[in-house]
């Protein structure tokens, strides 16, 4: 077993705690320092990392009831592999989900979303749609499920909260809120997708972990295709023109005296 599939959560974990001292006790992520932190867009995007990271340990690290690495069991048991030694869900398959798709689709978006606000926007895709998957699971199996904490404390008003600024602070339109939930769901989709194609022998190990690095980059691109319009940058303002001097009156040609 590989050392870093075990292991990542906890780097995950450190980086979340790294992450949030930076947040709460120094003003170095906002983008706007004269507003609230609340209502700053990267901040929030921020924010929402390192919420991830933290949904991510109790998913793969230990969970609710301190199993270590529940997130896999009771993904086996949901697809009907009750024995999670002989699951053939890969080990490399969870590691490439959590640490390429949503890693990098994090990180996309806090450094981008300064430029271009839309593509910050489209990291909290994939809490959106987790939530809703955590949370119906739980409603429809009346269990607890790894991640379902995190999901309801951390992932639920945080999702509100920044769609609600998105829209009503930033002047954000409904497209770019409708391009968020669609992102979550290509992002959940191909994920899904993809593994059932490995358990059903249609796809190799190594394009299933290269898809779903791939698959981190969806939710901007997404959103970049669909708001490209209004992130292109302002065409430069004409330069002045200057004024036109008058030229001086040229002197008449006297005319010469007959004597």
């Amino acid at each position: 077993m590989p050392v870093f599939a075990i292991i990542w959560p906890w780097i995950g974990l450190g980086a979340a705690v790294a992450l949030l001292v930076v947040l709460f006790a120094t003003d170095g992520l906002q983008a706007d320092r004269r507003a609230s932190r609340w209502f700053d867009l990267q901040w929030l995007v921020w924010l929402a990392f390192a919420a991830y990271l933290l949904h991510q340990f109790e998913e793969h690290g230990v969970d609710l009831f301190g199993q270590p690495y529940a997130f896999r069991t009771d993904l086996c048991r949901i697809l009907s592999y009750r024995d999670p030694i002989a699951c053939p869900v890969p080990l490399s398959f969870i590691t490439a989900v959590n640490v390429g798709t949503v890693w990098i689709a994090g990180l996309i978006s806090g450094l981008l979303v300064r430029r271009m606000p839309p593509i910050g926007l489209s990291f909290f895709a994939i809490p959106l749609v987790n939530a809703l998957t955590h949370i119906g699971s739980a409603v429809v199996e009346w269990r607890y499920n790894p991640g379902l904490l995190t999901a309801c404390v951390l992932f639920v008003p945080l999702n509100i909260w920044t769609l609600w600024v998105a829209r009503a602070r930033l002047g954000a339109p409904l497209r770019a809120l409708g391009l968020t939930l669609a992102g979550g769901i290509a992002v959940h989709a191909v994920l899904m997708g993809s593994l059932m194609a490995f358990l059903r022998g249609y796809l190799p190990l190594w394009p299933l972990n290269g898809l779903q690095v791939l698959n981190g980059l969806v939710p901007a691109a997404l959103m970049y295709l669909g708001m490209r319009r209004l992130m292109a940058p302002p065409p430069p303002p004409p330069a002045p023109q200057q004024p036109r001097r008058r030229s001086a009156p040229r002197p008449k040609p006297q005319r010469a005296e007959v004597e």
